[in-house]
């Protein structure tokens, strides 16, 4: 899939507010982006990083720019826009690039259900009823080592998300927890148990129930501005 404009780039001076990050240009000039992020965002917001960001054409918008990515130290790259982790899933999936799902004909997304009253980020069905839920999650925190993490905050919702996989695969409906890794270095993903010790060992009761754990990571291609699912990476629960 293409970004929503070509990607342009600047250098990080800081990121504030949660939602705004401040971007020098190579002319000199300094502009104010959005950061569609709204975790902790470790590892990722260093100032002096070099930054990509795209410009939307909604007029209304009072910030047009969106960060999109950033380069770490060792030349990886970070997706910050944890709002592209549905649609990479979801256009790896129609594009069957993941071809574990390729007997489902049918896909809504943000469909309710649950105790809870949760949303599903992707449902798939097919002709003879079955079902498949779909959460997903975006993973940006790794180490030097090609490690992932998630989350990289404490996440009550993730953890009510991850209750309502276990009391779906009870019943005996195939559940899936999918790690979108946007990290351009990272081999594995694993539950962070030191940040979020209550998501660690609800994921390990998950996984040990018969819910489907799965990871893939991204790549980007700056020139023609086109980010998609790559290949899986490994789950360590």
């Amino acid at each position: 899939m293409e970004f929503e404009s070509r990607l342009e780039s600047g250098v990080l001076i800081k990121r504030y507010k949660r939602f705004l990050a401040d971007v020098k240009l190579a002319d000199g000039r300094q502009i104010t982006i959005h950061c569609p992020n709204t975790g902790s965002m470790k590892n990722c917001q260093e100032p002096g990083s070099t930054v990509w960001f795209t410009t939307s054409k909604n007029k209304s918008r009072k910030y047009p720019y969106t960060w999109q990515l950033i380069e770490l130290n060792n030349g990886d790259l970070v997706g910050v826009n944890t709002g592209l982790a549905n649609k990479l899933v979801l256009d790896a999936i129609q594009t069957k690039i993941i071809d574990k799902f390729q007997s489902f004909s049918r896909v809504r997304t943000e469909v309710p259900y649950g105790r809870d009253k949760s949303r599903i980020d992707i449902l798939l069905e097919d002709d003879m009823h079955n079902a498949c839920y779909i959460e997903v999650k975006n993973v940006s925190f790794g180490n030097s080592n090609g490690e992932g993490f998630f989350p990289d905050a404490v996440t009550t919702r993730g953890q009510k998300h991850l209750r309502e996989l276990i009391l779906l695969k009870k019943s005996g409906i195939q559940a899936v927890l999918f790690f979108c890794v946007q990290h351009s270095g990272l081999n594995s993903v694993a539950p962070a148990e030191e940040i979020d010790p209550v998501y660690s060992d609800l994921l390990k009761q998950a996984h040990g129930l018969g819910v489907e754990v799965l990871a893939y990571r991204f790549k980007v291609d700056i020139d023609s501005s086109r980010i998609e699912l790559e290949r899986a990476v490994a789950v360590k629960v």
